[in-house]
């Protein structure tokens, strides 16, 4: 299986170790730790090279597949997207973060579209969701464009920096896929 994909402005690649300094510059900023529900601020040192190092091995297992999002021309690490798989409900969580540099380019809604893809069609999966602080619009505008549909608000579901934040759920089965596939082919 290929762990390559692109897009018209993209290359989603496996995060290599000398990606370790952007990653640690990128996710480490307080506005990307800020609307994540795991990204620690401030970012650790040597955090990245054991985060990049983790990846791999739950690819090789076939637990997660996490994606350095790469601009094209520039071979410019933008952001990391991820497809965390529950393989006894044949399901995953989409999960992203980008630079804040990159924010309001398209990236994010144009990698996931990919990301995607891969999931139902490569990994065969039945069902994609993700979930996003309420106060992340950005994030959960993403999940629409891509077309998950709205399945809840859960209350008070995480705690960051001292706070408890509502968390929005989107999700999509192949069903819902294959019927976007085949509206949008027509």
């Amino acid at each position: 299986m290929s762990l390559r994909l692109e897009t018209d402005r993209l290359v989603m690649r496996q995060f290599e170790q000398s990606d370790a300094k952007m990653v640690h510059g990128l996710a480490g900023s307080e506005e990307v730790a800020r609307t994540t529900l795991s990204i620690p601020h401030p970012y650790p040192d040597g955090a990245a090279e054991k985060w990049i190092e983790s990846t791999h091995y739950a690819a090789e297992q076939g637990e997660s597949y996490t994606f350095a999002i790469v601009k094209k021309e520039a071979e410019e690490l933008v952001g990391c997207m991820s497809l965390i798989v529950s393989k006894s409900h044949n399901r995953a969580e989409l999960g992203y973060w980008f630079g804040h540099p990159f924010w309001g380019q398209g990236f994010a809604t144009e990698a996931a579209w990919r990301i995607v893809a891969f999931g139902f069609e490569e990994l065969g999966l039945n069902r994609i969701y993700a979930m996003a602080m309420t106060k992340n619009a950005a994030s959960y505008q993403v999940m629409r464009k891509i077309g998950m549909q709205h399945e809840g608000t859960l209350s008070q579901h995480v705690l960051k920096w001292g706070s408890f934040e509502d968390i929005e759920l989107y999700g999509m089965t192949r069903a819902d896929y294959e019927k976007d596939q085949q509206a949008n082919t027509k």
